[in-house]
């Protein structure tokens, strides 16, 4: 089969069968384009859809989005995860501002030099935007790919992606380069799917050299798999009269720029922490279930234990914390296990003494 037969199909079965009413699909432009690539980077199209509505309605520009507070921007984002993506979408839309004029960028070179956007990216934006001939090579076209022309190995090994990027620019074609792109993007993700592919729906599976020889999931090749270390935390639910106490994390790392619960290795150190505010410790203490939450590369044991506090002034000034009354919706990123843990509050009897 040739490079332009490969892409005539893929076309072909777009028309008939493709995705069409995804919300980032209608009023395409860049910013909107932008956007739908950085949110579905590691999440599912059906999770992202009410983000990204919602998002759209709060920032329907570039310029909106640069001049808004990052705490709101965050809060737009709280619960979809890899927090890194929504810091370097805000990073990046005060460059477009302060460097392009409010404009997205024209050329190629200049879009994947933003923060949070690399090669792949960078091409489905301007194929899917404007029509320019730029491969991509996200999760569903390395899978598609890789089964096609049976490339072993993981795609995270910098020779097996050179290999893909290879037939991603060959199978590209000058001409319709957005159908394209959605299509191939479309197949991953509905039909060459990473689990139980639907070959006998696939446009190109009678030249799929991995439906060939029978093992189309066994393309591409996962990584090494490692034991995830373990690691341990205590979180305090330092409450007041409907209030719990939050602090901002640090802009970088897990959950940066995010509010959380203090956190400590020990207890015998939150347990310091309260004595340092309450003369004679916390009035009332509850030591919760331990929450596992799960990141990509290692779990975490969150310890919660909910405390009441009386003499609280000067806590939030020492500490650049503040006072959230948990009934309300937060104005601010909050990560999804902190939420959960907030949420908790409410189904418990109040921390005070009548």
């Amino acid at each position: 089969m040739s490079v332009d037969t490969f892409a005539a199909r893929l076309l072909q079965w777009h028309e008939a069968s493709g995705r069409k009413d995804l919300p980032w699909q209608q009023q395409r432009t860049p910013y909107r384009v932008w956007v739908s690539e950085i949110m579905l980077q590691q999440t599912q199209v059906a999770t992202v859809i009410p983000y990204y509505v919602q998002f759209m309605e709060s920032f329907p520009d570039i310029l909106t989005l640069a001049n808004a507070p990052l705490d709101e921007v965050l809060q737009h984002w709280s619960g979809l995860g890899y927090y890194a993506r929504a810091r370097n979408l805000y990073k990046a839309a005060g460059e477009i501002r302060d460097r392009h004029a409010g404009v997205f960028p024209e050329r190629f070179e200049d879009v994947v030099a933003l923060p949070g956007i690399g090669r792949s990216t960078a091409g489905a934006i301007m194929a899917l935007a404007r029509g320019g001939h730029h491969a991509i090579l996200d999760g569903n076209a390395k899978r598609v790919l890789a089964r096609y022309h049976a490339v072993a190995g993981w795609p995270g090994d910098s020779a097996v992606a050179a290999t893909l990027w290879q037939h991603a620019e060959r199978h590209t074609p000058v001409a319709m380069t957005a159908a394209y792109t959605q299509a191939i993007m479309d197949l991953g993700a509905t039909v060459c799917t990473r689990s139980r592919p639907d070959c006998f729906r696939c446009p190109v599976a009678s030249d799929c050299r991995a439906y060939a020889v029978g093992s189309p999931a066994d393309f591409p090749g996962t990584r090494a798999k490692k034991a995830k270390p373990l690691r341990q935390t205590h979180m305090a639910l330092a409450c007041r009269n409907g209030d719990v106490y939050l602090e901002r994390r640090p802009p970088t790392g897990i959950w940066g720029g995010l509010w959380s619960l203090p956190e400590f290795d020990l207890e015998v150190d939150l347990l310091a922490w309260c004595d340092q505010w309450q003369s004679g410790g916390p009035v009332e203490i509850e030591r919760w279930t331990t929450l596992r939450h799960s990141f990509s590369h290692y779990h975490l044991d969150i310890r919660p234990i909910a405390v009441h506090l009386d003499n609280t002034h000067g806590i939030a000034d020492a500490a650049a914390g503040i006072w959230y009354n948990y009934t309300k919706a937060p104005p601010f990123g909050v990560a999804a296990p902190v939420m959960k843990l907030i949420e908790n509050l409410k189904t418990r009897e109040p921390l005070h003494k009548s």
